[in-house]
Parts: structure tokens; C-alpha cells; sequence
């Protein structure tokens, strides 16, 4: 029996390790952000509005770009069983929330094992090892994973493409890059590229063969979701095509903002990676193999800087293999640490780790207090319900509050109604006849502020102790309406 359960924990443990973290994240911030509205919305709709489309948020709220369902399709066929018992036991919606997470995250963690699998067989059983703890100790790739992101469904297929890369099986990762740029993420044509030219120039490719295999897959992707997507959309439509057209032709991202040349090297990638940047470096002049997996990954991100509008999750396909070359990097430094000069190393790399431990920690909690909204509503539900109420209570979601932290998953059934009716002027919202608002504005005319929910400011440094502190302030407000008795009659705690 024990020998069963130590074949077990050796087969599976830094799945375990992986999982139960990315899990821990998701039961304690389970609500999602406007980034991830269109997947999030779409995969409540395929699971419970099914096949009539007429009720789909999306028709309703299309957003700036049209997206793909094909990634809302495979993560809700998955955690259909589990919501559809929840259903049968009357189980809240929000629990659907957690059902759909996990199994994305069941997804990305599979692609990155069976890339972690290569790793070992390619380089070893240590640098596997330390792979898997650079990944647990880092914050943003296991709090990624479950979030319904387009560019975290491409993070699936693009681990695919780097485990096969290291079998040398380098078709295979060339078709997985062409359907997670024709599908999800028209940018990752710039790890394709720098990609595609050095399997040419090390022959490990023939360019006809290259040519035919490629143009094939791309053809077969372009149809699966342009039939898929012009259903869903109701017009003929290639989603990432007009993704590509909107950031890349037109240069509309950077509307949202945009940010210095520099900025993924000297921030992004930091805190991505934590103690596994320098690492990364080191791994590169200290095992020559790791080179050319380095470069084309590299020049991804080099070419992905020439775009004004910058984000971190812009760049999350690089860490797996900045962490393989990190571990390869911690694993000579381990293996050599008794020897010159090694000695001194090895304190600094352990000193990195618990740095990057100690970041980690930090920064889910600042993350926790980044969902005020979801937070707001679900105090809304628990205090504001009447006794034996047979009448609607209409809840009114400004912009704001439908941008961090409330979806469709977190909506109750009767007697609550819900509306995210845009352009409503706030001295306008008293004439509708609207129970309670969620608002970013602290007053309203004709409502009483009922309650102000706290999200994450700022970080607050200090000589005492502790030295770090999570500033917070009040971020959204729930407004009553003062005509109605009930909700004036109630104990709030008010938003002073």
C-alpha cells in the first residue's frame, strides 16, 4: 500500500502541488474581471441558455472585438456534468463559476504537464523538479490559468506546441501554433514566426513540406471557427481576423492605453517570473542547448514590444520555457553547490525563492481585493432580500462594477432582476424604478448609500512592522432606493 502511494505521489505530486495552488486561488477570488467578460458570459450562456442563442449575453454586450466560442465550448462541455447537478440540487450559480474555472484550469495544467513530462525526459529528473517549484513559488501563471482569458486558452495549445518542440516532433508544434494564432490569439504569429525560421535554418524542416502541412491546418482552422463563430455571432465572421485588423492595422489598442519599448523586460517579465529571471539569464550561458529555445521566445516578446498598448498577460506564453531554462540554471547551481565559488550562489538562489514566495503571497492578496463588485453583490444578496418578497427587486449595474467583478454566474433567481443598461446619467437613475444600485459613485439622488465595499488601492511601504501594507478604499457603493420602506426599514451599515 505504501509503495502504491509513493508511485502515486512520484507519477502525480507536482500535479497535486500545481493543481491544489491554482485551486486555492480559485475558491478564494472566484470572480472575474472585464477582460475576461466575453468567455466568462459565453460559457454561462451555453450552460444554461443552451441552444437559444437570442438570450446569449454577448448579442446584447459584443464588446470592442468579436471573440471565439470555441474555447467557451470545450470548457463548458467539460464542467456540464457537475453544473447540471447543481442545478438539480438548486445550488447557486456562483458555484457554476467555480465549476468552469477549475476545468479550464484542469486544461492548462494537463498542456503544461505534458510539456513538464518533455522537460524531464529532455533534460532530467532534477530540472523537472525545479520547473515545477519556480512555477508554484510564481504568482501570475497559476492565478492565469483558471481565468476564462483568450490568451490563457492559447497558453493551452502553445504548451502543446513547446512539448512537442522538445520530442523534436516539430510539425506537430508548428500546426498547434497556427491553430492558437488563427483561433485565439492572432499575436502568437510573432512566436511563430521567429519559430518557423529557425527550425528552416537548423534543417529541422524543409520549407515545401513546412508549406503544405501548414496551409492545410490553417484552412481547417479558418472554417472550424469561422462555422462556428458566424453561428454563435449570427453574420460570416473569422473572430481573430478582426482582432488582428482592429490592434494591429488600425493600432486601436493603444486607445487603452500604452506603455514604453521597455516595459515587458523591465517590468512584465519580472514579475512573471520572479527569482526565474535572473535565473533564465544564467541558464542560457550556462547549457548551450537551452539557446535555441530561448531565442525564438526572446524575439516574441522583443517583437510583441514594438506595440504601444502593453499587458502582462500579453506575454504569459514565454514563462514555461524561461522557467525550463531557470531550472536548468537552479539545477547546476544545486548539484554544484559545494564546490567554489558554486557555494556562493546557492544562499542567493534560495534567498530568490523565498523573495519570489514572500511576492507571491503579497501579490494574491492585493489580487483577493481587486473584485469589489462581485464582493458588493454578494453582500447585496444576503442582506437585501425581504421576508416571503413576491415582488422583483431590481438591481441596477453601472459600468464600473459589471467591469470587476460581476458576471451572469453571480445572479440570483427570483425575486432578484438585474440590469446593465449603459449611458444611464447617474441624476436619471431615480426616475427608474430600480431597488438598489451598484454604483462607483458614493451618492445618488433618491437613493441612500447603503453600504461601501472596499478594493485593493495601493501597497504601503514602512519602517515598521509589518513592512508592507495593502492600502485599501471604498470602490463601490450599494444605493437604496428611498421610496422603498422595505429597504430603508433594514439595518444597513451605511458608507461612512
Amino acid at each position: 500500500m505504501a509503495s502504491k502511494s509513493s508511485n502515486f505521489l512520484e507519477r502525480y505530486g507536482y500535479d497535486l502541488l500545481l493543481g491544489s495552488i491554482a485551486a486555492f486561488y480559485v475558491f478564494m477570488a472566484p470572480y472575474t474581471k472585464v477582460e475576461e467578460s466575453f468567455n466568462v458570459q459565453a460559457m454561462h450562456d451555453i450552460l444554461y441558455h443552451r441552444h437559444h442563442l437570442d438570450n446569449y449575453d454577448h448579442l446584447e454586450f459584443p464588446g470592442v472585438v468579436p471573440r471565439t466560442f470555441l474555447g467557451a465550448l470545450l470548457v463548458s462541455s467539460l464542467a456540464a456534468p457537475s453544473v447540471l447537478a447543481m442545478e438539480l440540487l438548486h445550488v447557486s450559480k456562483i458555484y457554476s463559476l467555480f465549476a468552469v474555472r477549475l476545468a479550464l484550469g484542469g486544461v492548462i495544467l494537463s498542456t503544461l504537464r505534458f510539456f513538464r513530462l518533455q522537460v524531464r525526459h529532455k533534460f532530467g529528473l532534477q530540472v523537472e523538479a525545479f520547473f515545477a517549484i519556480l512555477t508554484a513559488v510564481q504568482f501570475h501563471l497559476l492565478f492565469y490559468c483558471t481565468r476564462p482569458l483568450p490568451n490563457v486558452l492559447a497558453l493551452g495549445v502553445v504548451n502543446l506546441a513547446y512539448g512537442y518542440w522538445l520530442k523534436e516532433k516539430c510539425y506537430a508544434a508548428i500546426n498547434c501554433l497556427i491553430f492558437a494564432t488563427v483561433i485565439f490569439r492572432c499575436d502568437i504569429l510573432l512566436l511563430l514566426c521567429p519559430l518557423g525560421l529557425e527550425l528552416l535554418l537548423t534543417r529541422r524542416i524543409s520549407l515545401w513540406k513546412a508549406l503544405k502541412c501548414c496551409s492545410l491546418c490553417a484552412l481547417l482552422c479558418i472554417g472550424l471557427t469561422v462555422l462556428v463563430d458566424s453561428i454563435m455571432w449570427k453574420r460570416l465572421l473569422w473572430p481573430e481576423f478582426e482582432v488582428f485588423w482592429f490592434n494591429s492595422v488600425l493600432n486601436r489598442s493603444s486607445e487603452w492605453g500604452t506603455h514604453p519599448f521597455h516595459w515587458y523586460f523591465t517590468s512584465a517579465l519580472p514579475r512573471l517570473l520572479l527569482a526565474a529571471y535572473p535565473l533564465f539569464l544564467l541558464g542560457v550561458l550556462l547549457d548551450r542547448r537551452v539557446l535555441l529555445f530561448i531565442l525564438p521566445v526572446f524575439s516574441f516578446v522583443l517583437l510583441y514590444s514594438k506595440l504601444p498598448h502593453k499587458e502582462l498577460r500579453f506575454i504569459i506564453i514565454s514563462v514555461p520555457i524561461f522557467n525550463l531554462s531557470a531550472a536548468i540554471a537552479a539545477t547546476r547551481v544545486y548539484n554544484n553547490r559545494k564546490k567554489t565559488y558554486w557555494k556562493f550562489l546557492y544562499p542567493i538562489m534560495l534567498g530568490l525563492l523565498l523573495i519570489s514566495l514572500g511576492c507571491t503571497v503579497i501579490t494574491f492578496m492585493a489580487s483577493n481585493e481587486n473584485y469589489p463588485s462581485g464582493h458588493a453583490l454578494k453582500h447585496l444578496h444576503v442582506t437585501g432580500q425581504f421576508a416571503n418578497s413576491t415582488n422583483e427587486l431590481w438591481v441596477h449595474i453601472d459600468t464600473f462594477s459589471a467591469m470587476n467583478g460581476i458576471s451572469r454566474f453571480c445572479e440570483n433567481k427570483f425575486p432578484w432582476r438585474y440590469s446593465k443598461e449603459e449611458g444611464i446619467p447617474p441624476e436619471e437613475l431615480c426616475q427608474r424604478n430600480f431597488t438598489y444600485l451598484l454604483n462607483e459613485h458614493p451618492a445618488i439622488d433618491g437613493f441612500k448609500c447603503l453600504l461601501a465595499e472596499n478594493g485593493f488601492s495601493r501597497v504601503h511601504l514602512r519602517t515598521g512592522f509589518p513592512p508592507i501594507l495593502l492600502v485599501k478604499e471604498p470602490k463601490v457603493y450599494i444605493h437604496g432606493n428611498v421610496r422603498n420602506k422595505d429597504v430603508m426599514h433594514r439595518n444597513w451599515p451605511g458608507c461612512s
